[in-house]
């Protein structure tokens, strides 16, 4: 699994950068995102569901969010 840490960044940028850093990568692997932004939460869950690619799990843990999405578009 690979990681990406944004935290810190605010709503579009996690989205967008995720967007930009799966478009890179071979389909079925999967990424684990760090952020602090809450809108992350449900920026990427609409993120998978308009692109098609898979959220995994969602965590909150010490303020840092945990998402990890499966690519599964090419």
């Amino acid at each position: 699994m690979i990681e990406l840490d944004l935290s810190g960044l605010n709503c579009p940028l996690p989205v967008l950068k995720t967007k930009k850093f799966l478009s890179q990568l071979e389909k079925n692997i999967e990424v684990q995102i760090y952020t602090t932004d809450p809108a992350s939460i449900d920026d990427f869950k609409d993120f998978c569901n308009k692109t098609g690619n898979m959220l995994v799990s969602q965590s909150l843990c010490n303020n840092i969010i945990t998402t990890v999405i499966k690519k599964t578009k090419e």
